[in-house]
């Protein structure tokens, strides 16, 4: 009698050695037993197919699959051998679809508890599906599994725009990813809290007084609706706010360094804090915006571009504008006395009708 040693296909570890009798489809059977498979396909060490019994011989190693193609067992034997221990070698995981190629240790070392640690802290003992090309297989979304797979590579929490951060809560819940869900939740209750404010609410009292709104603007204010909004002294540093509506906002002392505000409205906003708290809005990205009528004494815009933007009739006394970038800018009916404009490109700028006269000292580099 004949006897042969089974493993799953492209594998080399847990072998099963059965005895050959009957005909093909008896062994395949008692593959499908003894490996827990659905066995369908044999092939020999160099990936020839056996359909027939006859061309098995004693002590074959037989490589067991459930219809996909031949995986070399070879190439894992190879890529373990150039590394430091099974953390380290590289892998490919196909999500719904999708590769994402990372290494073991990604997926172990930051979350040792999660799902994702369990399935690949040691090779084959989940027994993972994979396609044709060696991936491994794993029914979720792909779009809201890349945030997690970066997180589990820097520690750091970054949603592309236009991700629901619900959908990566869940996949972050599905995969046992529990500091990342945390981090999850805290970042979705202030957001659910500003989607259900009223208008007339945000009109008298700041939603998160003092407070980052990042994590908030980052994602979801691009094109909104704040107009006559109370962000008084809010933190939008690096937010985005393009083509947002924010006329007649009460911006008292915000913090915009760093922010895109390209093509929103501005008109009519304060950003005067009687307290003498002055808005920063260093480096921001301003053009095209339209701020027309602001109140604007001593605001920090330097080097922020305001390249083609509106600031007709603007209270701009003590404003700090040095480096900053005013092409094309219509500054006509504005106030910029003791305003520094040192080392700003006025290229094309429009100074008509000036409250006050400016100095060639307030713009000489």
């Amino acid at each position: 009698m004949r006897r042969v040693t089974l493993f799953v296909n492209g594998t080399s570890k847990n072998g099963k050695v059965v005895a050959v009798y009957g005909t093909l489809t008896d062994l395949l059977s008692v593959a499908s037993n003894k490996l827990g498979i659905k066995a369908s396909c044999l092939y020999n060490g160099k990936g020839g197919l056996i359909d027939d019994i006859a061309l098995i011989r004693d002590d074959d190693v037989l490589y067991v699959s459930e219809g996909d193609p031949f995986i070399d067992p070879q190439n894992e034997a190879r890529v373990a051998s150039g590394l430091h221990g099974a953390h380290t070698d590289w892998l490919t995981l196909n999500i719904g679809g999708r590769l994402f190629t990372t290494t073991r240790s990604t997926l172990v070392s930051k979350e040792p508890d999660s799902m994702l640690a369990h399935m690949f802290r040691e090779k084959d003992v989940w027994g993972n599906k994979q396609d044709e090309h060696g991936a491994y297989l794993i029914d979720r979304s792909p779009e809201y599994f890349e945030p997690i797979l970066n997180y589990l590579r820097h520690g750091q929490l970054i949603i592309n725009e236009g991700i629901n951060i619900r959908g990566v809560l869940e996949e972050a819940r599905f995969f046992g990813i529990e500091q990342l869900a945390e981090q999850l939740e805290v970042a979705i209750k202030p957001h659910a809290y500003f989607q259900n404010r009223t208008r007339s609410h945000l009109m008298t009292t700041p939603p998160f007084p003092g407070r980052s709104l990042f994590h908030i603007f980052k994602h979801y204010s691009s094109r909104c609706n704040l107009t006559h909004a109370n962000l008084c002294c809010s933190n939008l540093e690096r937010a985005d706010l393009s083509g947002a509506n924010l006329d007649g906002a009460n911006l008292q002392g915000v913090k915009m360094l760093c922010s895109n505000a390209e093509g929103a409205s501005l008109k009519g906003c304060n950003f005067e804090d009687p307290s003498g708290l002055k808005a920063n809005l260093e480096g921001a990205n301003l053009k095209g915006v339209d701020m027309e009528g602001s109140q604007m004494t001593g605001i920090n815009l330097r080097v922020a571009t305001l390249k083609n933007a509106k600031l007709k009739n603007c209270n701009l006394r003590g404003a700090t504008l040095a480096g900053t970038d005013l092409e094309n800018c219509d500054l006509s009916g504005c106030d910029l006395q003791e305003a520094n404009l040192r080392g700003s490109n006025v290229k094309g700028a429009i100074f008509e009708e000036m409250l006050t006269p400016l100095h060639m000292s307030q713009s000489v580099r």
